[in-house]
């Protein structure tokens, strides 16, 4: 039964690979200047203040070689539908239908690597589907089946292509058709996509066709028009010769940029202080990077890298839907040189000493769904890959069947096993949030480049964060709070240049109407010797000045409902202005806002199933988003 886990674990490695635009609260400006985008071309609701769009940046489809193994059937297309509020099936026979409505933007990422080659060896007819690899791949046999699929995952691994898999035909045909797709559902001003795949970089010292390694996974995007072809780790699996290549794209007329994802599981490869080859980063390096990768992606489904316990200690919060086992494997990766904010630090401590800092990038987040649609409500979790982990017993929120104690599961079960180690961990997240003109590919790409992003694990919360000299308490209470802070300072993924004098921070964060309400706003300072979380605004009262933390405000869940209780605040927004400002020195800055308590997914399933929640997760959570920071470069 060992056996069958590790198979799985071994098809397992590479799976791991809103609402409509939110009107501003600006409303005088917004109505003066909407009349002229008329005059101008501009889509409905253009607005020079911004507004807000959700989406999702990372969705896989039947394309993608390690959802077709876990029967995935649904198509490009069918992602598309799905996101504008159409009902789709899951594999496992389910129906998905998003939560919170259609999102307004939404972007197919299937893996370049032997895209849709999986599909044509499975139709009779094909030259493919003759392959020796495809009567295995798709044999009754779950240890022909494996023994084929690992095949496919050490050639993506070694960058090495499988001669007779390679069929280059298919592949750049697959992928035209999921551009094509993409063009065919943009429409500006309602709905916008991009032309996009995810690059499969893994690093293992494993020679033994082993999938287990450090995930150095980015996904693609093109602005605009997009190429014929895809670069995929089968060209080669070094991400530096990925941004050789975007370089070239670039030059041709076709702006891209790509975004990696799950640094958290990356084995300390993603923010490593030297290059791929074990190089020494240089200014050249980081320019390249920043050139190329201005965002990572900061949270989904395979969890949380701002941070780790280890890393923060004392950050109450680090501790958040924590997966740390590497791709496919049961083995825990290095925690250093893996987490968001200490790259912030070890970024500004590059600045400070060589010059450069290769790690000044925004925030996003998406699910990463391999079955076209994104579970981002906990109320409503699908989980991510397939038929593996389509059912709560699959994912291991409820005991297995026969049996109602979590005392009472048999430790040497494939399902528990996995369920234990994997699926249990994983989140119901997110969702990146944008601040843009319009909803169009040129406006939310424009925002990407200026990392006007920030990232939620799930809710739709909307999050304000300017940095400025001059800012006063009378902006709060302004009908034009925006338009004034972007006349009068940065706002977040900008660079603020210093004066000598302390800058004036905006933070700003609105719940979402169907989702829990707030309970405190934080800025999180990075220096590069340390960090700092501070609470800025508390739903009830100010923080305390001496600890900086807000009161507990009493919130809670009623466990046998999953009721919330009614504390917390729909608005939070506040000045602050940092009291140990250095003008000398650099610092980093962004929001993370608190939700109250809620359940989490899997106390969620326990409930309708009658048995006690899993005992080794979190029984609530609190959702949470984060912005994009604001770098303080000092003056002169």
């Amino acid at each position: 039964m060992l056996k069958q886990a590790t198979a799985l674990a071994v098809i397992m490695a590479l799976a791991a690979c809103g609402g409509t635009g939110a009107k501003t609260e600006d409303t005088a400006v917004q109505k003066t200047e909407t009349a002229k985008a008329d005059e101008a071309g501009r889509t409905a609701g253009y607005n020079p203040d911004r507004n807000a769009y959700f989406g999702d940046l990372h969705i896989h489809t039947r394309s993608s070689f390690d959802a077709y193994i876990f029967n995935v059937r649904r198509t490009a297309d069918d992602a598309y539908r799905f996101a504008l509020g159409e009902t789709i099936q899951h594999p496992s026979g389910f129906d998905m239908t998003i939560a919170g409505g259609p999102l307004d933007f939404y972007t197919v990422t299937d893996h370049a690597e032997y895209l849709g080659i999986l599909p044509a060896m499975d139709t009779p007819g094909t030259k493919l589907s003759e392959l020796p690899r495809a009567k295995d791949m798709f044999s009754t046999d779950p240890e022909k089946i494996v023994a084929a699929f690992q095949g496919v995952g050490a050639s993506v691994r070694s960058g090495k292509p499988i001669e007779d898999m390679y069929d280059l035909d298919t592949i750049n045909s697959v992928w035209l058709q999921n551009v094509a797709a993409a063009d065919k559902y943009n429409q500006p001003g309602k709905f916008t996509t991009f032309a996009a795949y995810e690059f499969t970089s893994v690093t293992t010292a494993e020679e033994n066709g082993g999938f287990g390694g450090g995930n150095l996974h980015r996904n693609v995007f093109f602005k605009g028009k997009a190429p014929v072809r895809a670069f995929s780790t089968l060209d080669s699996t070094n991400p530096e010769d990925l941004w050789d290549w975007m370089d070239a794209q670039r030059e041709a007329g076709m702006e891209v940029i790509s975004i990696p994802h799950n640094s958290n599981v990356s084995d300390g490869q993603m923010f490593r202080l030297e290059t791929y080859k074990g190089e020494p980063m240089d200014t050249a390096y980081a320019e390249q990077r920043m050139r190329n990768e201005p965002l990572v992606e900061v949270t989904q489904v395979k969890g949380t890298s701002e941070t780790h316990p280890d890393l923060s200690p004392n950050d109450e919060w680090a501790n958040f839907e924590i997966y740390d086992e590497l791709l496919g494997s049961y083995t825990v990766g290095a925690t250093k040189g893996s987490y968001v904010r200490e790259a912030y630090r070890n970024g500004l401590k590059l600045q400070e000493e060589k010059g450069f800092d290769p790690f000044h990038f925004g925030l996003v987040a998406a699910s990463d769904s391999h079955v076209a649609g994104g579970s981002y409500s906990e109320e409503d979790y699908w989980s991510k890959i397939g038929i593996v982990d389509g059912t709560p017993v699959a994912r291991g929120s409820v005991p297995l069947p026969g049996t109602t104690s979590w005392d009472e599961q048999p430790k040497d079960n494939p399902a528990v096993i996995n369920a234990t180690n994997w699926f249990s961990r994983w989140s119901a997240s997110g969702l990146t949030g944008v601040w843009a003109e319009e909803n169009t590919r040129e406006a939310i790409f424009d925002a990407f480049r200026r990392k006007e992003t920030f990232a939620t694990t799930g809710p739709r919360m909307k999050v304000r964060f300017f940095g400025g000299f001059g800012f006063d308490e009378a902006m709060l209470a302004s009908a034009n709070l925006s338009h004034e802070a972007y006349e009068g300072g940065v706002p977040m993924g900008g660079d603020l240049v210093g004066t000598g004098e302390a800058p004036a921070f905006i933070a700003w964060a609105q719940r979402d109407p169907n989702g829990g309400t707030l309970q405190r706003l934080q800025v999180v300072k990075v220096t590069s010797d340390g960090e700092e979380v501070i609470d800025v605004a508390c739903d009830n009262g100010t923080p305390d000045p001496s600890t900086r933390r807000c009161t507990d405000n009493g919130a809670s869940v009623d466990m046998s409902t999953c009721t919330p209780s009614n504390e917390g605040a729909s608005e939070l927004k506040v000045l602050w202005t940092d009291p140990d400002f250095d003008p000398a020195r650099r610092a980093t800055y962004y929001v993370r806002v608190l939700e109250n308590p809620s359940c989490r997914w899997s106390t969620w399933e326990a409930m309708r199933n009658g048995t006690p929640p899993r005992p080794d997760v979190p029984e609530t959570i609190q959702e949470r988003a984060y912005t994009s920071p604001i770098w303080y470069i000092p003056g002169g």
